[in-house]
């Protein structure tokens, strides 16, 4: 008999709810929270209606727009896979702090993660401080945390004590820039960056090395992945999951490159722009702006250039008092990434919008920006 599934809004899910997916007793989605039109987009995804694939436990809506999102099937084992192997890297079970949405993959890992080490979860406060959270945290045990680049600069800035405090902080779901983990690291920051995505129960390389049991490979410049953490599939979707996952491998359409074992991610492969014959990762290009001390944050993209192919166009968000300019710009990424990198147009914006996963929504900045220029 099919099994249904089970949709839970945000800011109603327990740990109950997710110890009844491990056990693969309940199948669980969890609803993000937001507005009614991103909600709406993720329940059309999940198809609660419909009964559920076999093996699923767990369904997860991957980042995107609204309405660009897909319902990820993953099996208990998966996500028991990946929370084993997380531990064994880490040094230990230990105790968690979730400061992410659990609607997105890297929160709920935290939930699961927590769950299979018979450890219960500490929840960060929405107007709440670290200190405050670490000292709800149970003392005696190893301590950890998973956190999107934004807020480790947030917390690096504010809480720098708090921040050391932890164990490990688990940094993913975007490029990290060098210069932040390198401050982090300085402030005794024990700072791990992770790379993962929905469709591998989260982050499954660390540090550019893979957990155990993770397979990486790069074909044709793009990354693929196998391993006990893989999904089944996409829900409702059988073109999708074809597409995406064969002979044990998922191809992720990132951009990478392995060497002696360690894997760089250099962005998305329909994200790279090709100006002038060569291939610029937008990745790598926000990484560098956000060097410069006029620059807060930035969105890299390509635009069609009749010269060029397409040009690198850049929205920044300026740091307090500047007032960044291509004058300045162009020279300091051409200095760390070669002249075809620099951004040939520029654009201030007051702030970059997330997605529901934290990521930055670097599609909505594009469009917004493309769109005002007609």
């Amino acid at each position: 008999m099919a099994r249904q599934l089970t949709l839970v809004p945000a800011a109603e899910l327990s740990g109950d709810d997710v110890r009844a997916a491990l056990d693969g007793a309940r199948p669980l989605a969890v609803l993000p929270a937001g507005p009614a039109a991103v909600v709406d987009a993720a329940r059309a995804v999940l198809r609660p209606d419909e009964p559920l694939e076999a093996g699923a436990d767990l369904v997860v809506v991957t980042s995107g727009s609204t309405g660009g999102g897909r319902a990820v099937l993953l099996p208990a084992a998966a996500l028991r896979a990946s929370a084993t192997a997380t531990s064994a890297r880490l040094g230990g079970p230990g105790s968690w702090l979730l400061a992410l949405p659990v609607s997105a993959i890297a929160g709920l890992q935290v939930l699961c993660r927590s769950a299979v080490a018979g450890r219960p979860v500490t929840r960060l406060a929405a107007d709440g401080t670290l200190a405050d959270a670490l000292a709800r945290m149970p003392a005696g045990d190893r301590r950890y945390t998973a956190l999107v680049p934004t807020q480790l600069r947030r917390f690096l800035d504010a809480e720098p004590a708090a921040l050391a405090a932890f164990d490990a902080v688990l940094v993913g779901g975007a490029a990290t820039d060098p210069a932040l983990l390198a401050r982090a690291r300085a402030a005794g920051i024990a700072v791990v960056t992770t790379y993962g995505m929905t469709e591998t129960a989260g982050g499954c390389v660390y540090d550019g090395i893979p957990l155990d049991g993770v397979g990486v490979r790069v074909t044709d410049g793009g990354i693929e992945l196998s391993g006990p953490t893989l999904a089944l599939g996409y829900r409702g979707d059988l073109a999708a999951t074809a597409a995406a996952f064969a002979g044990g491998w998922f191809r992720t359409r990132d951009a990478g490159t392995l060497d002696a074992g360690r894997l760089t991610v250099h962005g998305r492969l329909d994200d790279v722009v090709i100006s002038g014959g060569v291939n610029v990762a937008p990745a790598a290009v926000e990484a560098a702006l956000r060097e410069h001390p006029d620059v807060a944050d930035a969105v890299v993209f390509g635009r069609p250039d009749p010269e060029w192919g397409q040009r690198v166009v850049a929205a920044v968000v300026p740091a307090a008092g500047a007032t960044p300019d291509l004058g300045t710009l162009r020279p300091w990424v051409t200095a760390r990434l070669g002249a075809p990198a620099a951004p040939r147009e520029l654009h201030t914006v007051p702030g970059v919008p997330t997605l529901h996963t934290g990521k930055p929504d670097r599609r909505a900045v594009a469009a917004s920006i493309l769109q005002g220029a007609h």
